[in-house]
């Protein structure tokens, strides 16, 4: 069967000539939604593709209405076909997971977008490096100051509070002090 999915990003927008344009092309049944592209928690996308079933396909009339980034596209073309579901945007003749041509051009698209994550994650990585070699410290800052930290470890030494005492005390997770003390012996 073949579905459609409709979308506007504004309420004072309509989603008619998007409907009509999937009716015509054959979509049995068209999801609507007024949503932004930028968001990813978009409910009728999300029921469309759970409809899907294998040898259906998902038609929209242009690709920005399914997506508005590469990585987002992929992600939602890669749903698809794990529904073992085809994919067709109206205004995007290439972008047709029906045709040999149109899924030898996404996974063209999908090698790209996978080099480009592969470098940013390199660079990433080498500005941490370089980062720690001068002495960037990288997480979470410490809950307690050191000057907290000595102060805990002499009270805690002196017998007379337990670690949750000593917690409530800087408003700090007994874990914490827990950690704290097992860190400083």
């Amino acid at each position: 069967m073949k579905y459609g999915y409709a979308r506007v990003s504004a309420d004072g927008q309509s989603v008619a000539a998007q409907v009509a344009a999937l009716n015509a092309a054959g979509a049995g049944k068209v999801f609507r939604e007024v949503a932004s592209g930028a968001k990813t928690d978009r409910s009728q996308l999300h029921r469309a593709i759970a409809t899907l079933g294998a040898g259906d396909v998902l038609m929209v009339t242009r690709l920005d209405r399914l997506a508005r980034s590469t990585r987002d596209l992929l992600n939602t073309l890669a749903a698809i076909t794990g529904k073992k579901a085809g994919f067709r945007s109206l205004a995007d003749a290439w972008a047709d997971t029906t045709t040999p041509h149109g899924r030898l051009m996404l996974t063209v698209l999908g090698g790209l977008a996978e080099f480009e994550r592969d470098l940013i994650r390199a660079r990433t990585s080498e500005g941490r490096e370089c980062a720690r070699v001068r002495g960037v410290k990288m997480g979470r800052p410490p809950k307690l100051t050191a000057h907290q930290q000595r102060e805990t470890i002499r009270r805690r030494d002196r017998g007379n509070e337990t670690l949750a005492d000593l917690a409530r005390t800087y408003n700090v997770s007994a874990a914490t002090i827990s950690r704290l003390a097992m860190a400083r012996g």
